[in-house]
């Protein structure tokens, strides 16, 4: 005798789980077969029901995909990690923290971003050779980079090359560095969750260092200079404006 499964006391047809989140058919069936979805409970061949959760874990799912730009094997990592789930608020905000909000954006591909910057491609792969343009994602440019753009055709405007400019990216490296190293050295929490809090407030820490000690060697140099007028202004001094 054939056993036959007994229709859910509660549960979701494909079709109203699909009314209910937006998301077509073939997405939550791969959701599924991710690893991203529990099975639904077949009481026929063609008949599966859905658990009422699942409305809420797609919408999450959606949310960390586009607001966060995780993959999919990062959030079912998430999702699967219990350590992590209790606290997931916490990684989506470090993951925002470092990579900025996501949500959509318009992106353009290399032509697009000569159109909008006034670059040509030879500008463009110059900039890139020298890591002072480093988009997220290889050949599509987004807000940020078409501003930086902007102001490198503006430096080219003055005489200034990528390659004078190249110790952004040598000097750069070098904190980074410094900043993971010591990152290993403060994370060493007793949970992941700890882990990342501790890493979302290292990451705004760093950006306030970068920005203020920078900045003030800048002004200190400047005021000295402005003390020092019996002398002849560096040679430097003459290619400052771009920075205006």
């Amino acid at each position: 005798m054939t056993q036959r499964h007994a229709k859910p006391k509660t549960g979701l047809r494909m079709n109203k789980l699909a009314a209910a989140t937006g998301v077509a058919k073939s997405t939550i069936l791969f959701y599924v077969s991710a690893g991203l979805l529990p099975e639904p409970v077949k009481t026929s061949p063609n008949m599966a029901y859905y658990e009422p959760a699942c409305v809420e874990r797609i919408k999450l799912i959606q949310q960390m995909q586009e607001r966060h730009r995780l993959t999919l094997s990062e959030i079912r990592n998430c999702l699967d990690d219990t350590d992590r789930g209790a606290g997931l608020g916490i990684y989506l905000e470090l993951n925002e923290e470092v990579l900025g909000p996501g949500g959509p954006k318009q992106m353009l591909d290399a032509k697009a971003f000569c159109r909008e910057t006034g670059l040509n491609a030879s500008q463009l792969e110059d900039l890139q050779q020298a890591r002072l343009l480093l988009p997220l994602e290889a050949g599509r440019f987004d807000a940020e980079d078409v501003s930086m753009g902007r102001m490198y055709l503006g430096a080219f405007n003055l005489g200034i090359r990528a390659e004078d400019l190249s110790y952004y990216a040598d000097l750069g490296e070098k904190i980074v560095d410094r900043e993971m190293t010591l990152r290993s050295q403060m994370t060493g929490r007793p949970t992941s969750q700890q882990d990342a809090a501790a890493t979302t407030k290292m990451v705004k820490n760093a950006r306030m260092c970068r920005a203020y000690v920078i900045d003030r060697l800048f002004q200190h140099r400047v005021a000295s200079m402005k003390s020092l007028k019996e002398q002849p202004a560096p040679e430097r001094e003459e290619r400052e404006p771009w920075l205006d």
